[in-house]
This record gives structure tokens, sequence and C-alpha cells, in this order.
């Protein structure tokens, strides 16, 4: 990703509601949908500046890895101790059948090869362990905020089941959420292509409208993996290595 993008990353995971309540949705699913054992050995792979590990943390013992240097060091001291650099889909450093839990959260996306990183993550992943994705959802969607991220693609739900096919997984939850926001993100989208604002972060959210976004999407965290969701902003799919 381009440099700024971690700089936002690294401002403003604390406070910016699309950061603030993904966690809330990604906490409660994994509490609801992941069976896990008391030591749990959990692993997030491209945790950026580390905004997750804390959340990750709630449910056993945390490992990361993080390709990004400047990212990487922030990361190590959210986390303290070191995070490891591991290419995708290699991940050279780490054991094979080691963890409960692995989260690839708005990663998958910068990776050329998918399927060969979710073949490569089943072999981390314990049998009867489970890997937590995330992936921006809908081509059509495509922006310079795709391009300044490097995204390689962005997914449909059958191009992502389609990626988990022969990856050694089995996949128990597909799902689009931030689908509440969604009419109000096309919307924004359409009219910063005609205004030539395209790409231009929302850092400077007025408080109230940060606090209601931040609501209005955590509230999906009751709906997701409860009730089917329209389609959203992303897509989130739950596997389990048998």
């Amino acid at each position: 990703m381009e440099r700024g993008i971690y700089d936002h990353m690294a401002a403003h995971a604390g406070s910016h509601w699309w950061y603030v309540a993904r966690r809330r949705v990604l906490a409660d699913v994994i509490a609801r949908h992941v069976p896990l054992p008391p030591a749990a050995h959990v692993l997030e792979i491209g945790c950026g500046t580390g905004h997750n590990l804390g959340m990750l943390g709630q449910f056993g013992a945390v490992d990361a890895v993080e390709l990004d240097d400047d990212a990487r060091a922030l990361a190590s001291q959210a986390l303290g101790r070191a995070v490891l650099p591991a290419r995708l889909p290699d991940l050279p450093p780490l054991p094979v059948e080691r963890y409960d839990l692995i989260a690839l959260l708005d990663v998958l996306e910068h990776v050329p090869e998918d399927r060969a990183t979710l073949a490569a993550i089943a072999g981390r992943l314990v049998p009867g362990g489970s890997l937590l994705v995330t992936v921006p959802q809908h081509q059509w969607m495509w922006s310079s905020h795709d391009v300044a991220n490097h995204h390689m693609r962005r997914y449909s739900k059958a191009s992502l089941k389609a990626a988990f096919a022969g990856s050694g997984l089995e996949l128990q939850l597909l799902t689009s959420f931030n689908s509440m926001l969604f009419p109000l993100a096309v919307a924004q989208r359409l009219a910063s292509r005609l205004s030539g604002r395209e790409g231009r972060q929302d850092d400077d959210l007025p408080g109230p409208l940060n606090g209601l976004f931040t609501a209005v999407f955590g509230w999906e965290r009751h709906l997701v993996g409860r009730l089917p969701l329209p389609p959203g902003l992303s897509l989130l799919a739950l596997a389990t290595k048998p």
C-alpha cells in the first residue's frame, strides 16, 4: 500500500468509524461462530499497524506478521513482542498446524495468488481450526482508493467462493457486511467521481457523524451470521480445516 495509507491507519484506527465498528462486528462473529480451546493460538496475517491485535487478543495468544517495515514496528509495539515479516503465499517463518484461528482481514485482495494463499494458510491451521477473511466487495466499485491500496481485485460472493476451492478449507459462512451504509457509500462514490474528489479520505468527519456511522455499522454485529444481509461494502468468510 502507499505510505499515506499506513499513516492514515496509524492515526485513525482508534477512532475512525470503519475501524472501530468493524472490530465490533468481527469480535462478535468470532465469539459466536468460532469454537476455540482455552489456550487458543491466534494469528493475524497482514496486521498493518496492529489495530486488530487487541481485539484478537480476547480470544487467545496472538502472533502477527506484516511486510511493511514501519507498520510492523508499530504493530510490534502494540503486540508487545516482535511481529515477523512473511510474504504470501509462502509464509516461510510460520509453523505448520499451529493456529486455532487465523485472521486475514482486507489482505487477500492485495495478493496475486489468492488461491495459493488460502491453501498455504490452511497448512498453518490445526485440524478444526478456523480462518476469518474479509475483502472489499463489488468490482464495479473500483476506484482510486483501490489503486492507492494496491488492490488486485474486489470480490463477489462467487469469486471469493471460487478462491476457496481446492484450498483444503470448508466454507461455513459467506456474507456481505457493512450493508446498512452501502447506499450512502455508493452515492458518495458517484458524487466524488463527478466532483473530481475521488479517493479523498473522510478523516475530517464531524464527531457526531463519525459516531453515527460507528453505531450504524457496529449494529450489524447483531445480524452478521444470523440473517442474510443485502449487498455491502465488504464480504466476510469463515472457513474451517477439516
